[in-house]
């Protein structure tokens, strides 16, 4: 895809925003385990950066998606996966269907202040026994009246502690487990939601992440995104963008990986000459950065057919896959050739193996991304017990007929 002048333009008002609002505060934020989502959030709102593609009248700039992806790329730039993880939970995973799906009055209430950076969002989608499983979630929300009375516990969900409100996938019915879903906006101070103990992770540290319980909720039947019942098919629309933004949100970050180890390899010296001089360390970086930019076409084109409104779920689950396979084996193999200083925790190197390790894994893990793809190519087994051939049941039941 041709990037424009507009795109170049925001291009370098994120590259700023990145170098000094986020990195420099980097170390800080890491050790505290958290960083000033509000804060930081307000001064996104001002630059426009928390609504770029969401629509003009309710504080957007009204953009299409090829604007966010070029934010997402170079948000992840930043010294952490932590912090711009939080930033595209805002715009990429608690908003979409907000902003597409949801009422004028919705819309108001919880997409305005969303783009501004007043309110802080989250998706509260996974459940301990509900990852990857979506139509498994346990969740429920009970009719009473003009209200929804909402009990479940949702696991992992990332900002949490800092929510003010929460786009929350239910049971609204005991219906059929794609039937019967809806998405509800829950305001964080509903009586009766519990946020529990921040989870202490192995990567994403400056992101904070916590179980949110929910007892005896009671959300107006008004904060239903959509229709009753089609929350299974919103949030699998939803997760479409999420994991554009998932994919575009990597790129940068696995440069960073090889750019960071270049530098060092060339510094460090090994039997009297750089290690950068070591034919398998140079062929590997030169390797490493042509899957980057595989993985870079792959991931802009699908961001293409989605502007175009083309269906993308393949391409989409096909670049999700690819930045998940790639977050696993670049920081590793840059890692490897860093040696001990790769196994302190305060190196670059060292922070982005642990950060990377959520790619293959949040968002859709790479299993269910293969299922999808082999589902959409036709070549997926059917769950269906095939029915055995008449000899083989014959041969199982001697008796035939007569038994």
């Amino acid at each position: 895809m041709i990037l424009t002048d507009e795109h170049r333009e925001l291009q370098r008002t994120v590259r700023n925003f990145v170098q000094q609002e986020i990195n420099p505060c980097v170390e800080e934020w890491e050790k505290a385990g958290a960083f000033p989502v509000h804060e930081l959030f307000r001064e996104l709102g001002k630059l426009g950066l928390l609504g770029i593609s969401k629509p003009e009248a309710w504080g957007g700039l009204g953009l299409d998606f090829s604007y966010e992806a070029v934010f997402l790329e170079e948000l992840g730039a930043a010294h952490c996966g932590g912090v711009p993880l939080s930033i595209a939970v805002q715009t990429s995973m608690a908003t979409p269907a907000l902003a597409n799906f949801a009422s004028d009055e919705l819309k108001a209430e919880f997409l305005s202040p969303a783009i501004s950076g007043e309110m802080v969002g989250s998706i509260a989608v996974s459940e301990p026994a509900a990852g990857s499983d979506v139509a498994a979630i346990k969740t429920h929300a009970r009719s009473d009246g003009d209200d929804y009375i909402v009990n479940g516990e949702k696991m992992w969900i990332t900002n949490a502690p800092a929510a003010d409100f929460f786009c929350t996938l239910a049971n609204t019915s005991d219906g059929k487990p794609h039937q019967n879903k809806s998405l509800l906006l829950i305001p964080a101070d509903s009586p009766g939601i519990s946020v529990g103990k921040r989870l202490h992770k192995m990567g994403m540290r400056s992101s904070e992440t916590a179980p949110v319980a929910f007892e005896d909720v009671r959300v107006p039947k008004r904060n239903c995104i959509g229709d009753e019942g089609a929350g299974f098919l919103l949030q699998m629309l939803q997760f479409q963008e999420e994991r554009l933004a998932g994919a575009a949100l990597t790129i940068r970050g696995l440069e960073n990986c090889i750019t960071h180890t270049i530098d060092h390899v060339r510094e460090r010296r090994v039997f009297g000459a750089p290690l950068l001089d070591n034919q398998t360390i140079h062929y590997a970086l030169a390797e490493m950065q042509t899957e980057v930019e595989c993985f870079r076409a792959l991931t802009w084109r699908a961001v293409e057919a989605y502007v175009a409104g083309e269906d993308v779920t393949t391409l989409a689950s096909m670049a999700k896959l690819k930045a998940g396979r790639l977050c696993r084996s670049i920081p590793d193999q840059c890692l490897q050739f860093w040696g001990g200083m790769g196994y302190v925790e305060e190196t670059l190197i060292n922070r982005a193996y642990r950060d990377c390790r959520l790619t293959p894994i949040g968002g859709g893990a790479d299993e269910v991304m293969l299922g999808i793809i082999c589902k959409l190519m036709g070549i997926l087994p059917s769950r269906k017990r095939p029915h055995a051939p008449k000899r083989e049941m014959a041969e199982e039941n001697p008796a035939g007929n007569a038994g």
